[in-house]
């Protein structure tokens, strides 16, 4: 049983850590995560090792140079990269590696030319109107952080567009439902792994 690679895109608030965190409870044994490199800050509950590996700019930097990233960007401020080495041990193990990243990591990671090619994934919002309440719902950003968000999220709901880049969109209008769409859509992609 192989395993392989599902890129999922969305703009910031849109809740594709909700459905991803859902999915893997429910079914934990096909899927599998290479933990994202970042030099955010962790926020509260966030755990080393477990949600990211919090490093330095400088550490950061070092890894990009010496090309240890599959992809990686500069992300409101902070930079986001995936190791290849951390996607390679989850796709050698059989499992489902799930990457959840932005539109410009999308892009280095159609280009990477990995085997088997990953699906790619896009998780979009009912509206405009509906991912702004859900930003500023959070209550962990300042103003300005959550202007910054709005921002990208319009370069990124464009991407939502984008012909032949996705191989699925699924709308989180009801997580329950759009859950269930994202279950679907992988069971068919990986019907060994995933059955319903």
């Amino acid at each position: 049983m192989g395993g392989g690679a599902v890129v999922v895109c969305g703009p910031s608030g849109v809740g594709k850590g909700t459905l991803i965190k859902r999915l893997r409870d429910k079914h934990k044994e096909p899927f599998g995560f290479s933990v994202s490199h970042t030099t955010r800050a962790p926020r509260p509950g966030e755990e080393e090792g477990v949600h990211y590996h919090f490093v330095s700019s400088e550490e950061m930097k070092d890894m990009v140079t010496r090309g240890d990233f599959l992809e990686w960007a500069n992300v409101h401020g902070n930079m986001y990269g995936t190791s290849k080495a951390g996607v390679q041990r989850v796709i050698d193990a059989g499992k489902i590696c799930i990457l959840e990243i932005d539109v410009q990591g999308a892009e280095q990671v159609k280009r990477a030319g990995i085997e088997p090619q990953p699906k790619f994934l896009y998780i979009g919002p009912p509206s405009r109107e509906d991912l702004e309440k859900r930003l500023r719902g959070r209550g962990t950003e300042t103003e300005e952080k959550v202007q910054l968000r709005l921002e990208n999220a319009k370069k990124e709901l464009e991407y939502m567009y984008k012909e032949e880049f996705w191989d699925s969109v699924v709308i989180n209008d009801d997580v329950d439902a759009a859950l269930a769409r994202l279950e679907k859509t992988l069971s068919i992609w990986w019907p060994s792994h995933l059955v319903l």
